[in-house]
């Protein structure tokens, strides 16, 4: 790190150095804070500076909170430093003002034409001039503990639509605007009076240097141990808490029920955070830091047990955001350019099939044919695209399986209601695999190992290598005597038969003991993002391979019980009416 120090105004006490491409301005002693939209003063040191030296970003630091000046602010003041240094040679009073005042000082030399006025063409100045500078120096501001800065300002010119608060204590504000609305978030912490920030930063740098300890405590001893009387202490401890053992933002994101999906496009410092909320993406006023960003990569390989790096430039992990399950994307270098993220809810893997009847992703008797057949033992495809609720299905029908079967679910990434099922007394053994470096085996391996863990049911979260063809191997040998689950990119029967035979090396022999696939998709309903059954079609063997037979789905009215359609569900002594009736009586249940 390169240290610079430079003179300051008599009413400034703002300290400035550069730290690679960023101007750092200190400003805990100064009375203006570094602000620098508002403090001619504090303007003055920072111009100062850039008068030698270029910097993409300019950032203030004062009281545990910073101000971070880029893009539009950062290029203004660049500009400024560079006018005001050539202004040293040309008109020294010129000079002087427009260290604090580069707008007024631009105007004048434009009117005086000549040198002076090409001074403000060449230094990039004039592209400012007919700005004020509190529009063109909005800061992304944030406690310094924080990975991430917020525009604390709404868009110029927006229309508030509507405002809420949320359970975190931060406020949401909409605004419309042209192209994408602004979703706008004002954290807690952006709330607190100087004095309540002074002491979170504070209780940060305790726990920083190790001055508290006490696991799951340590934030609130830490808050407690630099309080006053005066502090609001509930509020410090959970955004402390929040940025030093939780997920930051993030968390104030996904405490709105209607934030479905957080996208942090790399590199991260230059891209605003989008969301999906309500099935709408909107864009925000929140970005997250470099340095957000590589600990929030950092806190992801600990948890996930796998690798993260160029070596291995791809994530695939779970966290938990204020009680919510989210699973995270993530790329880096040198796929991307810098470390990126998706976080995406996945509130709905714990969705029952009477939640799914409910939300009209499943009719009743559709409902109730899959719930007799998970329950009965049937081995069952779930197809569809990204996205379309295959994995919401199949956590559904894991409730199906009876409560005396012992089930074992392999999993890359947990998504599946693995610990509701066991506090509910399930018998529930999770194997999580990874195709790559971490703590963790092949999918294969797992699949091999679930078949000596007991008999019951197999349940693999994404057919899609090597393992199928040991999966299907069991089933043929009756390794896998229960129900079989698992979910497969495709688009119906035909093309899973395709996915399974041709690219995965399953022969079609073994493709046939599969009993159904049940294909899902999202669809557009009134402008909202839906879900529901394409398709059930049972598969069947004939001399030239296997077929399908439609049982159910989009455009058929009710289901199409054939005797061959139900039965793989008969048992021994059973007549097909009689599981007609079962699924009959079941699908009463879910329609109750």
């Amino acid at each position: 790190m390169l240290d610079r120090l430079f003179p300051t105004d008599a009413d400034c006490r703002c300290r400035t150095r550069f730290d690679g491409d960023r101007l750092c301005v200190e400003s805990d002693d100064c009375p203006g804070s570094g602000r620098l939209a508002t403090e001619p003063a504090c303007r003055r040191t920072a111009i100062e500076a850039l008068e030698s030296r270029d910097a993409e970003v300019v950032l203030t630091a004062s009281a545990g909170f910073e101000r971070a000046y880029e893009g539009t602010a950062s290029a203004l003041l660049v500009a400024a430093g560079r006018f005001a240094d050539a202004m040293g040679y040309h008109d020294e009073e010129l000079a002087v003002r427009a260290r604090s005042d580069p707008l007024g000082a631009a105007r004048t030399a434009s009117g005086r034409g000549g040198r002076l006025a090409r001074a403000v063409v060449d230094t990039g100045l004039e592209a400012f001039v007919g700005g004020d500078y509190e529009t063109l120096l909005r800061p992304h501001v944030g406690p310094s503990l924080a990975r991430s800065r917020v525009a604390t300002r709404p868009p110029p010119a927006a229309t508030l639509r509507t405002r809420y608060e949320l359970d975190t204590g931060a406020v949401v504000r909409r605004y419309a605007d042209d192209g994408l609305d602004t979703y706008h978030l004002t954290p807690a912490e952006h709330r607190l009076d100087e004095s309540a920030t002074a002491t979170l930063d504070a209780a940060y740098q305790a726990l920083a240097r190790g001055a508290v300890s006490g696991g799951e405590r340590a934030a609130s001893r830490a808050v407690r141990s630099v309080a006053d009387d005066e502090d609001p202490v509930g509020t410090l401890v959970s955004v402390l808490e929040k940025h030093t053992g939780g997920l930051g933002v993030l968390t104030d994101c996904f405490a709105d029920p209607a934030v479905s999906d957080v996208f942090a496009t790399a590199p991260v410092a230059e891209n605003r955070l989008r969301l999906r909320h309500d099935g709408e993406t909107l864009r925000t006023n929140v970005r997250m830091t470099a340095a957000g960003a590589d600990a929030l990569a950092s806190q992801f390989r600990r948890s996930s047990g796998r690798a993260f790096s160029q070596a291995s430039p791809t994530l695939d992990a779970t966290a938990d955001a204020g009680g919510r399950r989210v699973r995270v994307a993530g790329v880096t270098d040198p796929v991307s350019d810098g470390t990126g993220f998706t976080f995406r809810a996945h509130d709905e893997s714990s969705f029952s099939l009477a939640d799914l009847v409910e939300n009209g992703t499943l009719t009743p008797v559709s409902a109730g044919f899959l719930s007799v057949a998970a329950e009965r033992g049937a081995s069952l495809l779930l197809a569809g695209a990204r996205g379309a609720g295959k994995t919401t299905l199949l956590g559904a029908l894991l409730w199906e399986i009876p409560p005396d079967v012992r089930t074992v679910a392999i999993e890359d990434t947990p998504e599946l209601p693995v610990s509701e099922l066991q506090s509910a007394g399930r018998d529930v053994q999770p194997l999580r695999v990874t195709e790559g470096d971490g703590a963790s085996i092949t999918a294969t391996a797992a699949l091999r190992t679930a078949l000596r863990l007991g008999d019951g049911a197999l349940v693999v979260g994404e057919v899609r290598g090597e393992e199928a063809q040991v999966l299907y191997e069991a089933m043929r040998v009756g390794a896998a005597d229960g129900t079989v689950l698992g979910t497969i990119h495709g688009g119906g029967g035909e093309s899973v038969r395709e996915r399974v035979v041709t690219d995965l090396g399953v022969p079609v022999s073994a493709f046939a003991d599969t009993d159904f696939v049940v294909t899902v998709e999202a669809y557009d309903d009134s402008d909202e993002r839906a879900r529901r059954i394409n398709a059930i079609e049972a598969v069947r063997r004939h001399d030239e391979g296997v077929g399908f037979e439609h049982v159910g789905g989009v455009g058929v009215d009710g289901m199409q019980l054939t005797d061959a359609a139900v039965s793989p569900l008969c048992r021994p002594t059973e007549h097909t009416d009689e599981v007609r009736a079962v699924v009959h009586r079941r699908a009463d249940s879910f329609q109750g």
